[in-house]
C-alpha cells in the first residue's frame, strides 16, 4: 500500500478541511494516508512516504503563511528527484495574487526535483459542496498516480 503524507497549514480551517477531503479521497483510492500541520512535522518527514502533498493558504499578497516558513527552507536540504508531489491552497480572488503560496510552494518542489503529478488545486476561502467532491477525486488522483495508474 501506498503512504502519502499531506502537510497543511490554516488559520481559519478552510486550508485543513480541503487537506482532510484530500486524505479521504486517498484513502478512497486505496492509499494509506497522514495528515499533519505543518507546526507538527518538517520537510525531512518527506522522505518516508509514497508522495506528498502540501497545502496552505495564501497570506498578504501572495505569500506564504509565516507558520509554513521553516517547513519551505527546509525543502533546500532535501533531493526530492523523484518524489510524487501536488499542492493544493486556499486564498481570495480580492488580491491582485491569488493563491500565491500554491505556486510558490509548486515552484520550490519542482526545484528540488519532485514530478508535479497534477495541477495544483486553488479554492477561494472554503470549499463549496461541488468544491469539496473535487478534493477528493484530487486525492484520487494523486494516489492513482502515484501507483502509476492514470
Amino acid at each position: 500500500m501506498i503512504k502519502i503524507l499531506v502537510v497543511y497549514a490554516s488559520l481559519t480551517g478552510n486550508t485543513e478541511e480541503i487537506a482532510e477531503l484530500i486524505a479521504e479521497g486517498i484513502r478512497q483510492s486505496g492509499g494509506e494516508t497522514v495528515i499533519k500541520s505543518v507546526t507538527d512535522c518538517n520537510a525531512f518527514d518527506i522522505a518516508s512516504y509514497d508522495g506528498a502533498v502540501l497545502g496552505a493558504y495564501t497570506w498578504g499578497d501572495g505569500e506564504l503563511p509565516d507558520e509554513f516558513l521553516d517547513f519551505y527552507e527546509e525543502l533546500d536540504e532535501i533531493d526530492l528527484a523523484g518524489m510524487k508531489a501536488a499542492v493544493f491552497g486556499s486564498g481570495d480572488t480580492g488580491y491582485d495574487i491569488y493563491c500565491g503560496a500554491v505556486d510558490l510552494i509548486e515552484a520550490k518542489l519542482k526545484e528540488r526535483g519532485a514530478v508535479m503529478v497534477q495541477t495544483s488545486l486553488k479554492i477561494e476561502y472554503g470549499p463549496t459542496a461541488m468544491e469539496k467532491e473535487d478534493c477528493r477525486k484530487f486525492g484520487q488522483r494523486f494516489a492513482l498516480a502515484c501507483v502509476g495508474v492514470s
